[in-house]
């Protein structure tokens, strides 16, 4: 594998651009890793500490030429939820503990590229992740907005939150408000209105301006407190051995969330799009988590709002991810001291207009019409809402990290439940194009055959769903059916299980009067029948639906 592939080979001419396009992403970059941490529970700092390391090493290993990777809220609050619940109370460990659930997240995402396991985040449906991604980003704007005012928050779940904010709000602190709502109205406003103006840079720096001029820190207003300058040393992060069982498999269903939500930030760039590699995004990836656990930072992945203002801001190459870790380098030598006056109520805000676009309550509503109106045709299309919602609720019932397992466990489900539920279609002859077949369903110029049943089946046969099939064919078997035809040219594939069912099903039928005959067979379901000796099938299969409707049926004219 070719190091720093998308990089070389370089066209000076491309420098302005990624070098305006590093400055634009670092202005965002800045406060919003600062923001993250205080999400996974660490001092801010350490969201500085995260990013260039995870920059550096994903601009070496990584394939997309655009994606940004850092501190992303839903992996951040992921974080804080898996360690907290095995270190609680004990701060020093919490750091550890983020630091080394970091590393493992860049193992098992590194070993899982050299494996050639890209395919894996295909398990968790985007129906699914899309729930999930919601009902987290309810959690955390739940969990922000008593910072915006100044009141006691909560860790629970977004329910409890809420009502924690709700019995506190006698609390109010006025400063506070005045800050929180004009960072959030100032970041929103330029976010929509001008994009190209770094809002969340000039939150904090108007939120630093204004505590140090008033000196609001001494009168109540939370903020950052002391941050230590310098970078950061390289250390393995001290963690007890027993700890370690909890820490993986936290850090598996993490991986698969993280490299989900960085595969489709990195997806979402048409340019990106041919080069993209799902193992090598895995081993960037993962690289950039062992690059950022072994400095005392938090999990990172690629970001879908940083990546879209870099690819926004004309960068070419990951030049502008060199130049942007270089920037913090530089930030976190000479300019931290002045975060220590950020107030809370701007980092906060910060976090909400970063996730207001998460809650994707258009997408719902998408997966609600389609399971109005598509689940009359295909049944298979009615768990997705359904499996949404799940997902969502799962994350605000019972917290974040059950709401994640339980969300891994509906894409599960979701695939084993369209593994078993194949499309079996019923199918008659064009009278506007005869020798051509279509769906009843959506033709309505199609006209079946009198006495005999053409079906297609839309999916593999193999035995989760041979027994589902064989039910379905016999459910359109009437007492007038002599003969029927299965259309296989849509199934890619059968084995053993799926052939024997189809032997058992001509065999049925035949008892009954009824001829079967297979039509438009490809090459893996020839080879498998072949293979599996099944002659008798081999002498009912036809090259197409006209030949085994003649076949069956000769007195068909």
């Amino acid at each position: 594998m070719k190091l720093f592939s998308t990089i070389r080979p370089y066209d000076r001419a491309w420098l302005r651009s990624d070098l305006i396009a590093a400055l634009t992403v670092w202005a965002v970059l800045v406060p919003e890793a600062l923001a993250y941490a205080t999400i996974a529970g660490v001092s801010p700092i350490v969201g500085l500490y995260a990013a260039p390391g995870a920059l550096l090493i994903y601009a070496a290993l990584g394939s997309s030429r655009r994606l940004v990777t850092g501190g992303d809220a839903a992996t951040a609050a992921l974080s804080a939820a898996i360690v907290g619940g095995m270190v609680a109370g004990d701060s020093g460990a919490f750091v550890q503990t983020t630091a080394a659930l970091a590393i493992c997240v860049g193992l098992i995402a590194l070993l899982a590229g050299i494996a050639r396991l890209g395919f894996v985040v295909n398990f968790i449906s985007v129906p699914v992740l899309r729930g999930f991604i919601i009902g987290l980003a309810l959690t955390i704007i739940a969990g922000q907005i008593p910072h915006l005012f100044g009141v006691e928050s909560s860790d629970g779940d977004f329910f409890d939150r809420v009502w924690v904010f709700v019995t506190h709000l006698d609390q109010v602190d006025l400063p506070t408000v005045a800050i929180g709502i004009s960072s959030l109205a100032i970041i929103l406003f330029c976010k929509y209105r001008r994009p190209s103006i770094p809002g969340s840079l000039i939150a904090v720096g108007l939120g630093i301006a204004v505590v140090s001029i008033f000196d609001l820190g001494s009168d109540g207003v939370e903020i950052v407190g002391e941050i230590d300058s310098g970078l950061p040393t390289v250390a393995i992060p001290d963690v007890d051995l027993a700890e370690l069982g909890a820490l993986v498999a936290g850090a598996v269903g993490l991986m698969l969330v993280g490299f989900a939500e960085s595969l489709a930030s990195a997806k979402a760039y048409p340019d990106d799009e041919d080069n993209l590699d799902a193992d090598r995004e895995l081993i960037g990836t993962g690289g950039a988590n062992i690059g950022a656990g072994l400095v005392g930072g938090f999990v990172v992945t690629g970001s879908f709002s940083k990546t879209s203002i870099n690819s926004d801001s004309g960068a070419r190459t990951q030049m502008a991810g060199l130049i942007v870790a270089l920037m913090v380098v530089i930030t976190m030598l000479c300019l931290t001291g002045l975060f220590e006056s950020l107030p809370e109520a701007a980092l906060a805000a910060v976090v909400i207009a970063a996730l207001i676009h998460a809650v994707d309550l258009a997408g719902l509503r998408l997966l609600a019409r389609v399971r109005e109106r598509g689940s009359r045709i295909n049944p298979a299309n009615r768990p997705d809402f359904i499996a949404a919602i799940a997902a969502l609720l799962g994350v605000m019932v019972f917290d974040i990290l059950p709401g994640l397992f339980i969300g891994i466990g509906v894409s599960l489900v979701l695939l084993l439940y369209r593994s078993s539920r194949p499309n079996v279609t019923k199918l008659g002859e064009l009278r506007a194009q005869p020798g051509h077949w279509g769906d009843l369903k959506r033709h309505t110029d199609a006209e079946e055959i009198p006495g005999t049943v053409v079906l297609r089946l839309e999916a593999a046969i193999f035995f989760a769903n041979a027994d589902e099939i064989r039910q379905s064919v016999r459910r359109f078997v009437r007492e007038d059916t002599a003969a029927v035809v299965l259309d296989v040219e849509t199934v890619p594939y059968v084995d053993y299980t799926g052939a024997f069912m189809l032997e058992s099903l001509a065999e049925s039928l035949k008892s009954r009067g009824i001829r079967m005959a297979i039509a438009r067979d490809i090459g893996q379901v020839d080879d498998t029948l072949r293979t599996a000796g099944l002659e008798d099938l081999l002498e009912i299969t036809f090259v197409s639906i006209d030949k085994a409707v003649e076949g069956i049926t000769p007195d068909r004219d």
